[in-house]
């Protein structure tokens, strides 16, 4: 196998683990402190009225996009479940810091101690590496020219 044809090979499924241990590591530590959680969801001024349900949502949705993200069969599909998911949660944190007075953060871990704008550019730069693993494993060359 020559070396360009590895790399359209390996860089998606890196970026899918990548992808599985950030969804897993997030999921895990909104539910190690569930209640936290749950209460910084209630204290969004978008959220207020579902943070009960959305509180499980979320970390379910990552362990499922986690688990498609490491199989070959739903891989490509969940990139772009993945690039739907970022994007929802980019655009959440861009309306909450436009129209709202109160931002809290119900990010978990690590993820808690970033700023607004570096949060903003962590999901920008997960945001690029879905759409470049798309792109990379596209299944034709038709989507391929369409997309670019």
């Amino acid at each position: 196998m020559k070396g360009s044809k590895k790399v359209k090979v390996w860089f998606p499924y890196a970026i899918s683990m990548l992808y599985a241990i950030l969804f897993i590591y997030a999921a895990t530590s909104k539910l190690w402190d569930f209640q936290q959680f749950k209460i910084q969801l209630g204290q969004s001024p978008v959220l207020t009225a579902y943070a009960a349900w959305i509180a499980w949502l979320v970390p379910i949705t990552e362990y499922a996009l986690a688990f498609l993200l490491l199989m070959d069969s739903t891989r490509y599909r969940a990139h772009y479940a993945t690039l739907g998911l970022m994007a929802m949660f980019t655009t959440y944190i861009l309306l909450v810091l436009n129209f709202s007075a109160y931002v809290p953060c119900s990010c978990g871990g690590v993820l808690e101690d970033l700023g607004w704008t570096e949060h903003i550019i962590f999901n920008l730069f997960f945001i690029g590496l879905s759409i470049m693993a798309i792109l990379q494993s596209a299944p034709n060359k038709t989507l391929k020219a369409t997309l670019l």
